[in-house]
């Protein structure tokens, strides 16, 4: 899931992050201190490093990083990795040589993938987040451990539909419309965790046939609509996004259902979500195979499953903790509704489909 704009309006509020808009590349967070102490009756140990391998848009406090590192005896050294779709192809590519000992941000679209490529090992954390087994996976559920959850919706820029006085559409039947022609930006799905959200979420609405003519029919008449793709999220949302950071020219864009509690102004949120054009996605952490410290990443992924992680999980990265009893805050009550009936496709028929429906995707949206 990918939230940088989301990131810079968070900062404009001071709230204190670390890893904020990481760039490609990576990031050590540490604490300062050259040892630490372990677990309580421990005595103080070297510090070790356990390498997470994770999404552009990870980003948790230092203050918390550090308590991990003083409860634990190791640093945190992030890795980002692009988008959900890039972290996976990259486990999968460099299996037998792992870039890092954890993961995270591997989400249900693409965590057949990595399953079944056998890039992860089995671990179950020693004390699973509060309801959390909602969101667990039917196969490799011993693998993945499910972190967060959020919700990926068409989002509209009120504001600009307002000043043109036009309404602004309501279900996917209305994207296709002239009155919404040139209108719309979104991630492109081979490219984009988002993007291959958003394709779901059609396959989910029209099926592959029936009276609809199913979602390949749909997607013609978008594409022939002037939807306009970028290669992922964060270009859709903060360059064509006319509520986004560059200004641009399309009040419709495929973004987040929390989107909206961070266009906030004058206590009225400038965006709205469609939510009844969501498709839900579960983020995961994994202990990887051949890991040169296996024991901190299963340390690592123990601590996500923590109040302390969850609880920082909506304000720093703007998604909602899987863990039941952890607090959100106050403006998300108003404007970062959730859908009630969210589309839905299961792991293994996207895994069974993938390539497949991408492959029809391409094929319709190059034309």
């Amino acid at each position: 899931m990918r939230r940088t704009t989301h990131l810079a309006a968070a900062t404009a509020v001071a709230i204190a992050l670390a890893g904020c808009s990481l760039s490609s590349g990576e990031t050590t967070q540490q604490s300062t201190a050259a040892t630490a102490s372990g677990p309580a009756g421990s005595s103080a140990r070297p510090v070790k490093q356990v390498v997470l391998v994770t999404h552009d848009s990870f980003a948790a406090p230092k203050e918390l990083l550090a308590q991990f590192t003083k409860d634990t005896g190791y640093t945190v050294k992030v890795t980002p990795s692009g988008d959900a779709g890039q972290v996976a192809n990259k486990l999968v590519l460099t299996k037998g040589s792992p870039i890092g000992d954890a993961v995270y941000g591997i989400d249900n679209t693409f965590a057949s993938r990595v399953v079944d490529a056998g890039v992860l090992d089995p671990y179950t954390p020693k004390a699973p987040a509060q309801g959390s087994q909602a969101y667990a996976l039917k196969a490799g559920g011993d693998r993945l451990t499910p972190v967060d959850y959020g919700h990926t919706c068409v989002n509209v820029d009120t504001t600009w539909f307002a000043k043109k006085k036009l309404a602004p559409p309501r279900t996917f039947e209305d994207l296709t419309k002239p009155a919404y022609k040139n209108l719309m930006v979104a991630p492109g799905a081979p490219t984009s965790s988002p993007g291959l959200a958003m394709l779901l979420a059609t396959i989910g609405r029209y099926g592959e046939g029936g009276v609809t003519g199913g979602w390949s029919v749909y997607w013609h008449k978008l594409v022939a609509n002037g939807l306009k793709i970028t290669s992922g999220w964060e270009d859709a949302y903060n360059v064509d996004f006319t509520q986004g950071e560059g200004k641009g020219d399309r009040p419709i864009v495929w973004s987040y259902d929390t989107s909206p509690a961070f266009t906030v102004k004058g206590g009225t949120s400038t965006t709205a979500a469609l939510l009844n054009t969501c498709f839900r996605q579960v983020e995961y952490a994994g202990v990887i195979k051949g890991a040169k410290n296996p024991e901190g990443a299963k340390a690592l992924v123990d601590w996500m499953q923590g109040r302390a992680f969850q609880q920082a999980l909506p304000p720093n990265m703007y998604v909602f903790p899987v863990a039941q009893d952890a607090p959100l805050p106050a403006d998300w009550q108003k404007f970062a509704k959730r859908p009630t009936k969210p589309y839905d496709v299961a792991p293994a028929t996207i895994a069974a489909k993938r390539q497949q429906w991408l492959t029809q995707w391409q094929d319709i949206t190059s034309k």
